[in-house]
């Protein structure tokens, strides 16, 4: 049965060669439910973790200083296969829509060493300054880093 026209196609899982940049995450006892793996919403927090870590490693984002910030509008995940503590978490991020002022980022979570990913999302941030929440234009060394970050969606996997 197809899936409604209105209802986006749910991908699959990825190869790690689908992602442009790479950060290692630890899972925590607490991350685990009572069904012994991740909990869904953790995993929001390694999408967060793994994009802004890679943002202050590249040093183009100031959590405390920067005029400018970015905002989460829109963000969903897939899950394929769990994901438990104590296994380390190798996020792969990419950046699949640069606007003027938002990036779209995919972000696509592997349990230890596996080939593809137990869990793939995305959000959209909105860069907006910070005193006004106005949206502005990214800064062009953001711009730069994100530009590193696209990864050609309609080159097939094995030729990236």
């Amino acid at each position: 049965m197809n899936a409604p026209a209105h209802e986006p196609t749910r991908r699959g899982p990825e190869p790690r060669a689908a992602y442009a940049a790479w950060r290692s995450i630890t899972t925590r006892w607490m991350d685990n439910d009572v069904y012994g793996h991740v909990n869904n919403v953790v995993y929001y927090s390694f999408f967060d973790t793994a994009v802004n870590g890679l943002l202050m490693d590249a040093g183009v984002l100031d959590l405390h200083q920067g005029e400018v910030v970015g905002l989460v509008v829109q963000t969903q995940c897939d899950y394929f296969a769990p994901i438990a503590f104590p296994q380390p978490v190798a996020a792969g991020v990419r950046v699949a829509r640069l606007g003027r002022s938002s990036v779209r980022y995919e972000i696509g979570l592997y349990a230890g060493d596996a080939p593809e990913c137990a869990a793939a999302g995305h959000f959209v941030h909105v860069y907006v300054d910070r005193a006004t929440r106005r949206p502005v234009p990214l800064p062009e060394p953001l711009k730069a880093v994100l530009q590193s970050w696209k990864v050609d969606q309609d080159t097939p996997t094995e030729q990236r």
